[in-house]
């Protein structure tokens, strides 16, 4: 499913008038987790899952190509976690 298909999904639940607001109320979503995550390192969804905040370390990797040895910077990344309601609807 795509963020389009998604939006009809929503709109589709008849809780909006039109798929410009149910499109509007996902970004809303979207923006939240995304600050809740960058400021306070974790948004937790009770049933759906969790989306923390994680380091990576410095490493060394290799060019595919070339297999030249690299080396790869320390990053931030997102990883969400799912929970148990999801889990058991799969």
């Amino acid at each position: 499913m795509n963020k389009a298909e998604l939006v009809n999904a929503i709109n589709a639940t008849g809780n909006y008038t039109s798929r410009t607001n149910a499109s509007a109320a996902l970004e809303d979503v979207l923006a939240a987790i995304t600050n809740g995550v960058s400021n306070d390192g974790k948004v937790q969804i009770v049933g759906f899952g969790t989306f923390t905040k994680k380091t990576r370390a410095a490493r060394t990797g290799r060019n595919p190509q070339t297999g030249a040895t690299i080396n790869i910077g320390a990053s931030t990344t997102v990883g969400f976690k799912a929970g148990k309601t999801l889990k058991d609807s799969l």
